[in-house]
């Protein structure tokens, strides 16, 4: 399975210039895209640790810290306002949900990724 995510993370760092173009030439989406590979990276290299439930959640914790970055790169570039609100509520929705995924793995006593 790690290799399919290498090969993932491949086409993320591919796609920027196939993909992000928008009418001036301009890679719009390069930003966005950057801030999944550190996903991609901390999933290629996790372990699993033999219970389906303690696996879906340290999958999905850098599965929301990428959905934050990638809120964070709005809230640096984007000048929409309702867009910028969205990207507010994101943040502060996933920081939650990072927060009682962290406590449900203690819980299973599983160690949390950093």
């Amino acid at each position: 399975m790690p290799a399919r995510y290498a090969l993932i993370a491949t086409l993320a760092l591919l796609a920027p210039p196939a993909f992000a173009q928008d009418h001036e030439g301009h890679g719009t989406m390069a930003p966005y895209m950057a801030t999944m590979v550190p996903m991609m990276e901390a999933m290629d290299g996790m372990a699993s640790s033999s219970d389906v439930d303690a696996d879906f959640l340290l999958m999905m914790i850098p599965h929301h810290q990428s959905a934050i970055d990638m809120a964070r790169v709005e809230l640096e570039h984007g000048d929409d306002p309702a867009t910028q609100e969205m990207a507010r509520k994101i943040i502060n929705a996933q920081e939650h949900e990072i927060a009682e995924m962290r406590a449900m793995l203690s819980r299973l006593g599983v160690e949390a990724p950093d």
